[in-house]
């Protein structure tokens, strides 16, 4: 999704400020210049051994992961980033579709399944977070609960579910509804979302306290939001609701790790992936988030419900990459707004 131009040209120009600064990326041909959409907080402790136990010297630029993708598109050749990581998977779309992004060899893309890789060999996928219904189990039977994502357009749903239109998980699931039912289905659904009273909220952690707290009956999020929350309180009301396999309500969203086809550090560039990717990793990405680890044999959190009890809903990144802008648009046009 790109930026409109005043938040585009407002973010270029951080970035050129930033970059000024002590210890932010340089471009320095021995060290890896990394753009990370992951949270800094998460990702740090990561990078911080992966450079420890490689030697590599790292410098990292953390951001939104679309906003960072706009940035890579307008620097293009002339950017110093190396490796992309990203939260969103439009995000890694997009940037696909601009053919920004360096083929990776096939020991790296072997490493998790062939649906969880670009076809293309431009990414390589690292976490799977799956789309759910939260929902309060003292005010929702469970006989409630709708078979489709598309049944909570109903009206025995009116006023009683929460979507966050701003978020960019949100934004994926519709940009991949729009593929999977149609421009026409995608609109009309989300207009019924709105005449429907459907909540707004600014992201997925609002909308799982409002349902812990009784506020709300239920709404859209990623899994892992309820899983932290039922792992920092063993009496919480909030619980999860996973929709059946090939449902645009169950879809499987990927982060993943990428090479810039500008870089020239790709050997290091490619050790970090492997990193990514290596069993130790993907434990902790596990145990430290709640998502779902990608490498086969590596156990998810105890907090979790396994990856092979679920049927999730897989699409291909760059399916999600063009159009982002178009799918902000028509969240925006059928009146789901956040705060209103």
């Amino acid at each position: 999704m790109r930026p409109r131009p005043a938040l585009l040209a407002l973010v270029l120009s951080l970035v050129s400020i930033i970059s000024l600064l002590p210890g932010c990326a340089g471009g320095s041909s021995d060290r890896l210049t990394i753009y990370s959409g992951r949270n800094k907080e998460l990702i740090k402790p990561l990078l911080d051994r992966f450079s420890a136990d490689t030697g590599v010297k790292i410098d990292v630029r953390y951001g939104d992961s679309a906003e960072l993708a706009a940035l890579l598109s307008e620097e293009g050749a002339r950017s110093e980033a190396d490796v992309f990581l990203s939260q969103s998977p439009g995000a890694m779309g997009f940037l696909e579709s601009e053919d920004l992004l360096a083929e990776l060899p096939a020991s790296t893309l072997d490493r998790v399944p062939v649906e969880d890789r670009s076809a293309d060999a431009r990414w390589v996928g690292l976490t799977g977070r799956v789309r759910v219904l939260v929902y309060n189990k003292d005010q929702v039977d469970p006989s409630e609960l709708p078979e489709s994502v598309l049944d909570l357009a109903g009206a025995n749903y009116k006023g009683r579910v929460g979507v966050a239109p701003s978020n960019a998980s949100f934004q994926d699931f519709v940009t991949f509804m729009r593929s999977d039912i149609g421009e026409e289905a995608t609109a009309e659904w989300l207009a019924g979302m709105a005449d429907n009273d459907a909540q707004t909220y600014a992201n997925n952690v609002d909308i799982v306290a409002a349902v812990a707290d009784g506020d709300l009956d239920m709404g859209l999020v990623n899994h892992y939001y309820v899983a932290q929350e039922q792992a920092a309180d063993q009496q919480t009301d909030a619980d999860v609701h996973f929709f059946g396999g090939g449902d645009p309500g169950a879809l499987l969203l990927v982060t993943a790790a990428a090479e810039l086809a500008t870089t020239n550090q790709s050997e290091d560039g490619r050790r970090l992936i492997d990193f990514l990717l290596t069993e130790r990793s993907q434990r902790y990405f596990a145990t430290e988030t709640d998502e779902y680890p990608l490498v086969a044999g590596v156990d998810t959190a105890d907090a979790v419900v396994p990856f092979d009890e679920i049927e999730p809903t897989r699409t291909d990144l760059a399916s999600l990459g063009p159009g982002l802008q178009e799918t902000v648009d028509i969240i925006e046009d059928s009146g789901l707004r956040e705060g209103e």
